[in-house]
């Protein structure tokens, strides 16, 4: 939509990047928010936002680049060119998840305890994220005749030009803001650690199930040539989430 924020020259502040620095920002400002009121040592936690930050975006971006070899291998510049588009939540969120244990681990703090500490502001820094994804063009929607379809005129934007589309990353920024409501909702009722974490997880899946058959970018390898990876690991993941929710509620009111 607008890729480009500011251009000066041959220096150009892309809006892409922004939106995920704006979201980034605002998710940390509310998990050192949290960690406070928990009675947390609040450098750790930043230290550790951090860090997740850098390994969801390496992350992201490796299974990005994996799910389109082919592309990459004829553009290896573009590799490092971030600001464009082009994650993978998946990959992002393996690459935190194994960063945010072996930190927690050295650390000697509870695991489930503070995962439930971080989702909020992962879901939070999600909503402007996408935003972020709508002005660069990535994550695409099908093409659609329908009164809030959008059409794309940036000669920068990386998605099909000049055709009516699902505004599909809208449809996932407004997903993450209905998440974010709902596990700071939850908190009250929260009954075990970990609980939180596995309903953010539960949650993402079921929106990124119900979101990706309206998506028209490239979804790299299909699962018997019509199932996405993406809608593979959330039918895996939803089942899943489900139990540990529940278990762990259960496990927590066990006398």
């Amino acid at each position: 939509m607008f890729p480009d924020l500011l251009t000066i020259g041959t220096f150009t502040i892309h809006t892409y990047g922004v939106c995920i620095a704006l979201g980034a920002l605002l998710g940390i400002l509310l998990i050192s928010y949290d960690a406070k009121k928990q009675h947390y040592d609040q450098q750790q936690i930043l230290d550790l936002a951090f860090y997740l930050l850098i390994a969801a975006i390496i992350g992201s971006r490796v299974f990005y680049i994996l799910l389109n070899p082919h592309y990459y291998w004829q553009h290896p510049i573009e590799i490092v060119m971030i600001w464009r588009g082009g994650l993978v939540f998946y990959g992002g969120f393996l690459f935190a998840f194994a960063t945010c244990f072996v930190y927690l681990k050295r650390r000697q703090l509870p695991f489930l305890k503070t995962c439930d500490l971080l989702a909020p502001g992962l879901a939070l820094g999600e909503v402007f994220g996408r935003i972020g994804c709508f002005f660069a063009g990535c994550c695409y929607g099908n093409a659609a005749k329908l009164p809030w379809s959008v059409v794309f005129n940036h000669p920068h934007s990386l998605a099909k030009v000049g055709i009516p589309l699902h505004p599909t990353q809208l449809y996932a920024s407004l997903k993450a803001l209905i998440v974010f409501i709902i596990l700071i909702s939850f908190r009250r009722y929260k009954r075990g650690d970990g609980q939180i974490i596995w309903l953010y997880t539960l949650l993402y899946a079921i929106g990124r199930l119900i979101i990706e058959p309206f998506r028209g970018d490239e979804r790299g390898l299909l699962i018997f040539e019509s199932i996405t990876l993406t809608q593979a690991i959330a039918l895996l993941l939803i089942p899943l989430s489900l139990v540990m929710v529940v278990y762990l509620g259960r496990r927590q009111a066990a006398p």
